[in-house]
């Protein structure tokens, strides 16, 4: 049995994708026999009640640690500050997360075989490395994103001092890993000239759970809940900040605006207040914004909806993924994308033939895409089928842990 330490800045009862997708990870590992314990924050970035209530948390050492049990695994939450829009308020939390971490695994008297991290930050990567030899174990660092590529082209670190440190950060994780696992070929693409062993470098792709998503009728209690059994609706659901080009969004609700027809945006993050405000000066009618909702209900917003959509910013193709793409198809729904040559999203798309792309800021080109659909309402449903037939037999939750299995048992064999 392999004794597994996930040590990442997103978990459960947190009501967020990333914390989904790793807690649905750990419970599939611990399914396969591994041993699982996990070292991560008290909820900040999506605090759900309901989850909370599903998962309480009890204090185990002063303010700074609690204990709860998910799925029968151990899980350690470091407290953290709620996620806002002050950056560094953000980072001296996250430097506060690091600390306390570390002083977790040094006194902490629990061995471990391997510690899987998951970026972003990259910090978390630095941390796992130095955890790893105190408890002489393996790390396999997970790259969910390129950092610090997305912060560098975001243009929310421009300070060349800070940007070299950061890149010999990135340098110091990818030696020191054991492996080093990206979720799509492009970022491996990216990140191979950056290490020195090849031989660290695999792919393992996100997963969604086909049983959560799964396609639902369009007439269900959330339809009708919001008034969108007659509309004609497009839907994203996700993180709404600096990723997202949200003109894109604009261009076509007001180009569209006379067919009934609505977008419906659902989520929050950092620029959630500034697209409400935005909506509102320009009037737009035909867009309505909605807050988080519990996973439990995906499978009827999807539903919902008729296509999907995912509006990428240019900036950001080579260092973010959307996952979500995953979960829409799961649900067979076509998802109409703007992104950049070379996006990751681009090949999902082409392969599955559940959906269109459309190049960054080709806004015209993106109304026609929706428009063709609109026109069409059997390319739905006959592209949805075969979306939801390429998520089972590439990307279900079964087929990705049991690549996780063999990288596990592979290492600790070593």
């Amino acid at each position: 049995m392999t004794k597994v330490l996930i040590h990442s800045m997103i978990f459960a009862p947190d009501g967020v994708s990333t914390a989904y997708l790793y807690s649905d990870l750990a419970s599939k590992l611990k399914e396969l026999g591994h041993s699982i314990t996990v070292l991560t924050t008290t909820p900040h970035f999506n605090v759900l009640e309901t989850e909370l209530q599903k998962q309480p948390m009890s204090r185990e050492r002063g303010n700074w640690l609690y204990s709860s049990r998910y799925d029968g695994m151990q899980v350690w939450h470091i407290s953290m500050q709620k996620k806002s829009g002050d950056n560094s308020a953000r980072m001296r939390s996250i430097i506060k997360f690091h600390l306390r971490a570390l002083q977790f695994g040094f006194l902490s008297r629990e061995k471990f075989d391997i510690i899987l991290s998951p970026s972003p930050p990259l910090t978390i990567g630095a941390v796992s490395c130095i955890l790893a030899k105190r408890m002489d174990a393996k790390v396999i660092y997970n790259v969910q994103e390129i950092y610090p590529d997305f912060a560098i082209d975001q243009g929310m670190i421009t300070n060349p001092v800070i940007i070299w440190m950061l890149r010999r950060l990135e340098s110091f994780v990818y030696s020191k890993s054991t492996k080093v696992v990206t979720i799509g070929e492009r970022f491996r693409k990216i990140i191979a000239p950056r290490l020195s062993e090849q031989s660290k470098l695999i792919t393992i792709p996100n997963f969604v759970d086909t049983d959560i998503y799964r396609p639902m009728p369009r007439d269900n209690p959330f339809t009708l809940k919001h008034g969108l059994l007659d509309k004609f609706v497009i839907m994203y659901a996700g993180n709404i900040g600096l990723a997202q080009d949200w003109e894109a969004l604009f261009y076509a609700a007001a180009a569209l605006n006379e067919l009934p027809l609505c977008f419906v945006i659902i989520g929050g993050g950092s620029r959630r207040n500034w697209l409400e405000s935005e909506l509102n000066r320009r009037k737009v009618e035909n867009v309505m914004l909605l807050d988080y909702q519990p996973r439990e209900l995906m499978a009827q917003i999807n539903g919902s909806c008729d296509l999907s959509t995912i509006l990428m910013n240019r900036k950001v193709t080579d260092d973010g993924f959307p996952s979500k793409i995953y979960t829409t198809l799961a649900c067979g729904k076509p998802t109409v994308v703007c992104c950049d040559d070379g996006s990751e999203l681009i090949s999902i798309i082409k392969e599955s033939g559940c959906g269109e792309w459309i190049k960054s800021a080709d806004y015209e080109g993106y109304v026609m895409a929706i428009k063709s659909y609109y026109d069409d309402r059997r390319r739905i449903v006959e592209e949805g089928n075969r979306g939801r037939r390429f998520v089972m037999a590439h990307y279900s939750s079964e087929i990705i842990a049991s690549d996780y299995d063999h990288l596990l048992k592979e290492l600790a064999s070593q």
